[in-house]
């Protein structure tokens, strides 16, 4: 059973994982978006090389993941990421992103935090500090919408 308390968080750009991190990420990230949830797209796009990938682990195991990278030249926005967690209702999400928020605002200082929600998850993100910035749209076959939130610099 996956609990809160006995997980170990760790951000890290690319070059710093470990073969078995990149590995678990890469496994759970494939769990989640493409046997759980039936989407298909490049996973692997070239994006997590400039990426800050922020996740929780427990037993070696990637059981929460999302990737944060600059959006603009300015480094003024950070855009966050397939964003995930194994087991739903746990508290797994809402740690994540409060520790990955702390990181990024410490590694990569910016104004701006934006993500592409799927729609279901908007109110997640609501209690996160994230407010909606635009329409629905379609994003690998799945309803989403756009969602900032500021962030302090440190």
């Amino acid at each position: 059973m996956i609990g809160v308390g006995d997980m170990t968080f760790k951000a890290k750009f690319f070059d710093e994982l470990t073969p078995a991190e990149l590995y678990e990420i890469l496994r759970s990230r494939s769990e989640i978006f493409m046997l759980e949830q039936d989407i298909r797209c490049q996973d692997m796009d070239g994006v997590d090389y400039q990426s800050r990938h922020c996740f929780l682990e427990q037993d070696g195991r990637v059981v929460g993941y999302l990737r944060a990278f600059y959006t603009d030249e300015e480094r003024t926005t950070v855009q966050i990421g397939r964003a995930l967690s194994l087991v739903h209702h746990r508290g797994i999400g809402r740690l994540l992103m409060q520790k990955s928020i702390e990181d990024i605002a410490y590694n990569l200082p910016c104004r701006k935090l934006t993500l592409h929600s799927q729609k279901h998850a908007e109110g997640f993100y609501q209690k996160c500090g994230f407010h909606t910035v635009s329409d629905e749209f379609l994003e690998a076959g799945v309803v989403h919408v756009t969602m900032e939130r500021e962030i302090c610099k440190k």
